[in-house]
């Protein structure tokens, strides 16, 4: 079972000049939680997974069910409705009031801060599993448990038609469908897996350009895959046909940027910062 240690150290690859205040870490202990707790999880993650489309925020629920053995708390206020014709008073004011910091207490850490999750972006993952890829170090840094666990993010967060979007909200885009895909196929899933995500997402692919339609950056993170392979000679020959069939390319199939760019002002539209997709 996955807790959150808030504000705790205990890895050396953690270092900090504030005694970790702030930090927040998902850690798995097999032989954390009852019988009942774990069924409680499980309920949850098919819940999200039922209304996935409809409600694409997770709203830090496994969170929310640690703090709330953690920080148990007596909610004895009335019920308050007011209907639209009548006055709000003073005694239904003040009960809201501390109904919500009662609500909000249960979810501060231990620290002081209010942990929450950093959802949205869909293509920041991508980037650290392709970088773990490379630099040999993927089945090093992530254990099985946490593969486990950012497959079923990003199929959690696929779109309807198949494809993944700039973030959990966003339509499917060819930059954040190729990286997506990318990173389930180098965390061990095949092109038929996923109860016919995999397939999906291919064929969101193909049939919208293939990966030679994605930005610079995307190419850039595939071009660094292509040398992953090259320099890894244990690389599996499966992953490498998908790679050739996604169109990935060498270098010389990046639009060339000149470095001088990066002196130019901010405010000049073609300032590389601006301009992500060039």
């Amino acid at each position: 079972m996955w807790k959150l240690k808030v504000a705790e150290g205990g890895s050396p690859w953690l270092r900090t000049t504030n005694n970790h205040v702030g930090r927040q870490v998902w850690e798995f202990d097999p032989s954390l939680g009852t019988p009942e707790e774990i069924e409680e999880v499980e309920r949850a993650r098919e819940a999200f997974r039922k209304s996935r489309f409809e409600k694409k925020h997770s709203a830090d629920l496994l969170m929310r069910l640690q703090f709330a053995k953690e920080n148990p708390l007596e909610m004895d206020y009335p019920i308050i409705r007011i209907e639209d014709d009548e006055d709000v008073t003073e005694e239904a004011l003040v009960t809201s009031l501390r109904k919500a910091i009662s609500i909000f207490s249960t979810h501060q850490a231990h620290d002081g801060h209010w942990p929450g999750d950093f959802a949205g972006p869909m293509f920041l993952l991508p980037g650290l599993i392709i970088t773990l890829q490379v630099t040999g170090t993927l089945n090093t840094v992530l254990t099985p448990e946490h593969q486990k666990e950012i497959r079923r993010y990003l199929y959690n967060h696929q779109n309807r038609d198949g494809g993944w979007g700039l973030h959990i909200e966003g339509g499917s885009t060819m930059f954040g469908s190729t990286l997506t895909y990318v990173s389930l196929r180098l965390l061990g899933q095949g092109p038929d897996d996923g109860d016919g995500a995999m397939e999906k997402g291919r064929k969101w692919i193909l049939d919208h350009g293939s990966a030679t339609c994605t930005t610079s950056w995307g190419k850039m993170w595939l071009s660094l895959l292509l040398i992953s392979h090259v320099q890894e000679k244990s690389f599996d020959s499966y992953v490498l046909n998908f790679i050739q069939v996604l169109g990935v390319f060498d270098w010389a199939g990046n639009n060339p940027l000149p470095p001088e760019m990066w002196l130019l002002p901010y405010f000049v539209p073609i300032h590389p910062g601006n301009v992500p997709n060039i």
